[in-house]
């Protein structure tokens, strides 16, 4: 039987994903309308199909009980993974918030009339803080669920790279501005401008 703690975890966990998600179809609803999968490619359809199962996947773990647990105490790892996951939570609806029309889904990933430039707020340090933001929350929830399908988490960061670098592509080569700000900004992490050299536009 779970704890009153742990009843009260679980249930931030849960308001935490319902709160992302409503700011983000807020957010596209502003934008222009109710989001639609026309002109969607095979792929991303797929993707955005994985992305549902993933929100449910996630949604189904706060209700049973730790899936492969890492620890049989694990008061710690739970509230390490709670404070992760509040932070990136807050890092992602911030980044979300600051980026405004000038975003378009992960699976979509194109630049459109209209897109400008955002270097201000958590873009001035970081060129992708929502993807940022939001592996620290996936990190943080399996923690605090004391799960080891946080491991799982280091495949779609390196999903996530590769789209990252993707988008930099189209926005190197479409969106005037971009190349200044790419030299001056790191990827994920702050002041973390290691080969920061410009990709090979394809």
């Amino acid at each position: 039987m779970l704890k009153y703690q742990d009843l009260l975890l679980r249930a931030w966990l849960l308001a935490g994903l319902v709160f992302h998600k409503v700011v983000w179809e807020i957010m596209k609803l502003r934008k222009g309308g109710a989001p639609t999968r026309r002109g969607l490619s095979l792929k991303a359809r797929l993707f955005s199909l994985v992305k549902v199962v993933i929100l449910a996947s996630l949604i189904v773990q706060i209700f049973v009980p730790d899936i492969f647990p890492i620890s049989q105490n694990p008061a710690m790892l739970r509230a390490s993974g709670a404070v992760l996951y509040t932070f990136g939570l807050l890092l992602a609806v911030t980044a979300r918030i600051q980026l405004g029309m000038n975003w378009s889904d992960i699976e979509k990933s194109r630049v459109v009339e209209g897109h400008r430039l955002v270097a201000r707020g958590l873009y001035r340090y970081v060129r992708h803080p929502i993807y940022t933001g939001d592996l620290i929350l996936l990190a943080g929830f399996e923690l605090a669920l004391n799960s080891w399908a946080v491991l799982g988490v280091a495949a779609v960061a390196l999903y996530v790279r590769k789209q990252a670098i993707g988008e930099e592509r189209k926005l190197l080569s479409s969106l005037q501005g971009y190349e200044k700000y790419y030299q001056e900004t790191s990827r994920f992490v702050p002041l973390f401008r290691k080969n920061n050299q410009l990709p090979e536009l394809k």
